[in-house]
């Protein structure tokens, strides 16, 4: 018997030395700045927000009948999208941001089943998420598609048999950390200029990227620009408008100069 307890002994230690090492890894995440942290406590004062337990609510500001789900970056505390996704409740699109078990949307890439009861008001869904929660997203994309208008991936690309009509993808051209060879398509990509990897929230410098040369501010404006015109011009029809290129001439980055990227 003096083998099997040395065995047990064994694995016990491999098992602690591996729930260590995951602590270890789990514990050292990207927090929110003051910035977030103050606006997402302002907004559960004012009810601009609603907390459940594994996500938070951001309702349109306006009657609405089309929501985005949202899955955060990989070791990034969820409330650091709060304002990028309240500029999006303003204009007219209710979010709910995901708090994901340990920062990380691959241990629940399933979090989106859980919300749809909630907001039954609700007729158009969408799926997005930054970096890592991007893939998570456009994972759930390609397994759910009839339950969703489409998926919006920033500093992400498409990952599993996503419709590429159904998708957009949003990028900073300083971005340090996105892998861009894997954005091997090129309907429907829309480079930030100036902007980075990080910027799509509030968190601070990741490590790997490089200095943004545009505000944080900045680029969240331009990235709520996008997904606001590309979920409007979505609902407008079964497909997506943007995969032709062929984009009203009052829409808004053919009037800001975003039109050329359609067709790179």
């Amino acid at each position: 018997m003096k083998w099997f307890k040395k065995i047990v002994l064994s694995v016990s230690i491999v098992f602690l030395l591996a729930a260590a090492g995951f602590y270890i890894y789990v514990s050292d995440y990207y927090r929110a700045d003051d910035t977030a942290k103050a606006a997402l406590e302002e907004g559960l004062k004012t009810g601009e927000a609603i907390a459940y337990d594994r996500f938070i609510v951001i309702p349109a500001k306006k009657q609405t009948d089309s929501a985005l789900i949202f899955y955060p970056g990989g070791k990034v505390e969820a409330a650091s999208y709060y304002p990028l996704l309240s500029d999006l409740s303003q204009r007219g699109i209710t979010c709910i941001l995901v708090k994901m078990p340990f920062h990380l949307a691959v241990l629940n890439p399933q979090a989106a089943d859980q919300i749809y009861g909630i907001l039954p008001e609700i007729k158009n869904w969408y799926i997005g998420g930054h970096s890592l929660g991007g893939a998570m997203a456009s994972s759930y994309m390609a397994k759910n598609p009839a339950r969703l208008k489409g998926v919006i991936l920033l500093g992400a690309y498409r990952y599993g048999d996503v419709t590429p009509s159904k998708a957009i993808t949003i990028y900073g051209t300083l971005d340090g950390v996105l892998n861009r060879e894997k954005i091997n398509y090129k309907k429907q990509v829309f480079p930030i200029e100036g902007g980075n990897h990080g910027n799509f929230g509030n968190y601070g410098r990741q490590k790997g990227d490089l200095d943004a040369a545009i505000s944080t501010e900045d680029q969240q404006e331009q990235t709520a620009g996008l997904v606001q015109e590309f979920i409007r011009q979505s609902n407008l029809t079964p497909g997506s408008p943007l995969s032709d290129g062929c984009l009203p001439a009052h829409s808004w980055w053919e009037v800001s100069g975003w039109s050329s990227y359609n067709n790179l």
